[in-house]
């Protein structure tokens, strides 16, 4: 009897690596991976997750993308040194989760800061004239502080965004949402403790993730190869041998951070920084 032949890609799991904070550019990356898992037709995903989270609605765009793809094929999500906030929102887009046990994770939450220049500005004698079109207009403006109506309004918008973000763990993981509150105060967890509490499946490494998500579409998990779906090498990193291979799909230098923490004042954010 001859077996219909499978294309390279059916007989290969795909593997997407997240890594660092999750912003703009890193979810325009895994977008279009996950787009191309989804032309290539392959039959599981591995979903490696090295990441303290990022700002809220581009971790909400990816979990979107992966319970989309989620219909198509399955996903196994590995948590690497950190899968945290963002990360762990973006982990619910998997079916299944293994974790180091050392992992840190968890950091369910929302944060949102401002910077308050008051007195610096006072000392160096500048100050601003504002003319607004509403009492809110300039909530959180760097050289004011903030009054109790305004504290009051987005106080109130965290908590929307902390339900939002509790009530995708407790569908994510079957847990009722009271359940999930007890844990679900900012604190980090490692791969252990999450396990006992019911974030993770399994604490494992991400070949016992590989292995896992090999065998739960029938592939032989000591033949079954990952093929990572990368960014495209630019022109530098094809003509240069030994130039760095690949864009990851996160931040990782200082100036990196820098630019993070610039772009996403006054924005509430999914994230876990110490």
């Amino acid at each position: 009897m001859v077996w219909p032949f499978k294309p390279k890609s059916r007989r290969q799991i795909a593997r997407i690596e997240i890594t660092g904070a999750i912003a703009g550019q890193t979810r325009k990356r895994v977008l279009e991976a996950l787009k191309t898992v989804e032309e290539k037709k392959y039959p599981a995903l591995l979903l490696r997750i090295d990441s303290p989270g990022g700002t809220v609605g581009d971790s909400q765009e990816i979990y979107s993308a992966l319970m989309r793809l989620r219909e198509k094929l399955k996903i196994v999500a590995s948590f690497g040194n950190i899968s945290a906030s963002g990360g762990v929102y973006i982990g619910m887009g998997a079916e299944h989760i293994v974790a180091n046990p050392g992992t840190i994770t968890g950091s369910i939450g929302v944060i949102l800061r401002g910077n308050n220049l008051e007195r610096l500005l006072e000392k160096i004698g500048i100050s601003f004239k504002v003319i607004k079109s509403g009492p809110y207009k300039d909530i959180l403006a760097f050289d004011r502080e903030l009054t109790e109506p305004e504290q009051s309004i987005l106080q109130e918008m965290i908590d929307v965004s902390y339900q939002q973000f509790v009530q995708t763990v407790a569908e994510g993981r079957k847990l009722a949402v009271e359940t999930v509150k007890t844990f679900a105060d900012g604190r980090i967890f490692t791969g252990q403790q999450a396990l006992a509490l019911g974030i993770v499946d399994k604490l494992g490494t991400e070949e016992d993730a590989r292995r896992w998500a090999a065998e739960l579409v029938d592939l032989d998990p000591d033949k079954t190869k990952c093929e990572t779906i990368e960014e495209p090498k630019s022109l530098w990193n094809r003509l240069v041998p030994g130039s760095r291979s690949r864009m990851p799909l996160g931040l990782s230098t200082g100036m990196d951070w820098l630019e993070f923490e610039l772009a996403t004042s006054g924005q509430p954010l999914w994230l876990y920084k110490p």
